[in-house]
């Protein structure tokens, strides 16, 4: 299973606005840089938790359809189904009908029902599904202890910026910020 992001953010779950009162800046002279550690804060965020903070749309391939008739989607919350392609034995895609696809795009991971799972040609990537996941459009959709903890996230890079080159970042993560997460971390057993 392999998802890739289709569309980047259109946003960030922090405005700048925002995230330099917290760091209690003032001018413009080190906003690329805030903006650049609010982005790298919201990837760290999202690769630790597996959360898309804001919306936009992934691509899932699978070799084959799971054993069972759930398929799981491992980033959410995922909003919507967009499409479901599969590959014949010709290698030619075929797109199938999403009226009784049902989707549970909240529980972690996110599940998938459909109706239909015609035999997939090929070994590798024969089955795409496309979907739109996130929180919203904007950080105001986004629950406000995920928020403080990239701004907590973002002070110590910001603090830490002449110690660790920008390419090794994020070095660090500060106190508590484990515990911010941790509620919206999925544990396996």
């Amino acid at each position: 299973m392999t998802i890739t992001e289709l569309t980047p953010p259109a946003g960030e779950p922090l405005t700048l606005a925002e995230t330099k009162a917290h760091l209690r800046l003032d001018g413009t002279i080190e906003d690329s840089l805030v903006e650049g550690l609010i982005r790298a804060a919201r990837q760290f965020l999202e690769q630790a938790t597996g959360l898309v903070l804001i919306s936009r749309t992934f691509r899932l391939y699978l070799d084959d359809w799971p054993d069972g008739p759930v398929i799981q989607i491992s980033s959410g919350p995922v909003q919507s189904i967009e499409a479901v392609t599969v590959y014949d034995i010709a290698g030619l895609p075929q797109e199938l009908a999403l009226a009784d696809a049902i989707l549970d795009g909240r529980s972690r991971p996110a599940r998938l029902v459909l109706s239909a799972r015609p035999i997939v040609g090929r070994e590798i990537n024969g089955i795409e599904i496309d979907f739109t996941a996130g929180f919203g459009e904007t950080g105001a959709d986004i629950p406000d202890t995920l928020k403080r903890a990239m701004l907590l996230h973002v002070a110590l890079l910001y603090e830490c910026r002449g110690a660790v080159p920008a390419d090794s970042q994020p070095a660090a993560v500060p106190a508590g910020y484990d515990r911010l997460i941790a509620p919206f971390c999925r544990r396996g057993l």
